[in-house]
């Protein structure tokens, strides 16, 4: 009986060897920049077989996205002097550190304080002055906004109300599933072009007073 996790090793042994004088040109001239654009497909086809409920498509996905985390690192046990070992002994330092209800003697009895904590303590270890520092500038305005808003949950009721938030909230009233939610945001997205407005530039805007709104509060 296989032990769990040596066929992980066995993938970290074909990429040397993929690697290494004698194997594979194409694999051996590869670069961080280079593996870009198959990183960002991976990513995006593994979340269309969660999406489509593909179990069988969700193991390969996963098996495809494994490969470029043991590829770039392989590259740079080349170029960098680190490699898999010092990824996987990152994350699990990071794991343990950032659950402390776990581990140490926190308190975190619901999700949300858990993930209030998390952010916390990733905003304080990275010497961040806010929660929502490192929230990526060129994600999806969609994306961002609701990471805005679960980073900045911490913050309570010391945060002032979102815009608008009575009228979101009229609409919503008459919406019963996330797919009836998609409906009324393709219908948002549509009316906005009928009128010549970009949605996803209104909505990145509108993130980005949210965030200022977030600074003004953690400064006070």
């Amino acid at each position: 009986m296989t032990k769990r996790g040596e066929r992980v090793l066995d993938l970290v042994e074909v990429m040397d060897r993929l690697r290494s004088p004698g194997g594979c040109p194409w694999d051996a001239r590869q670069t961080h920049a280079s593996l870009v654009e198959y990183l960002v497909e991976e990513a995006y086809e593994t979340v269309e077989a969660i999406e489509d409920g593909d179990d069988a498509g969700l193991r390969e996905e996963l098996g495809d996205l494994l490969l470029q985390v043991v590829f770039h690192a392989r590259i740079a046990q080349d170029d960098e002097g680190w490699d898999i070992d010092d990824v996987a002994q990152g994350i699990v330092d990071k794991l343990i550190r950032r659950h402390p209800h776990v581990f140490a003697d926190a308190d975190a009895d619901t999700a949300e304080k858990v993930e209030a904590n998390w952010h916390a303590l990733k905003a304080q270890e990275k010497g961040r002055e806010s929660v929502t520092d490192g929230i990526p500038e060129h994600l999806p305005a969609l994306l961002r906004a609701s990471k805005v808003h679960s980073r900045s949950a911490s913050l309570g009721e010391n945060l002032p109300e979102v815009a608008r938030m009575e009228q979101a909230e009229e609409i919503l009233d008459a919406v019963e599933t996330e797919e009836e939610l998609g409906d009324v945001l393709l219908a948002v997205a549509s009316l906005a072009r009928s009128r010549d407005w970009d949605a996803e530039g209104a909505l990145r805007q509108a993130v980005r007073r949210r965030i200022q709104a977030i600074v003004e509060v953690e400064r006070s």
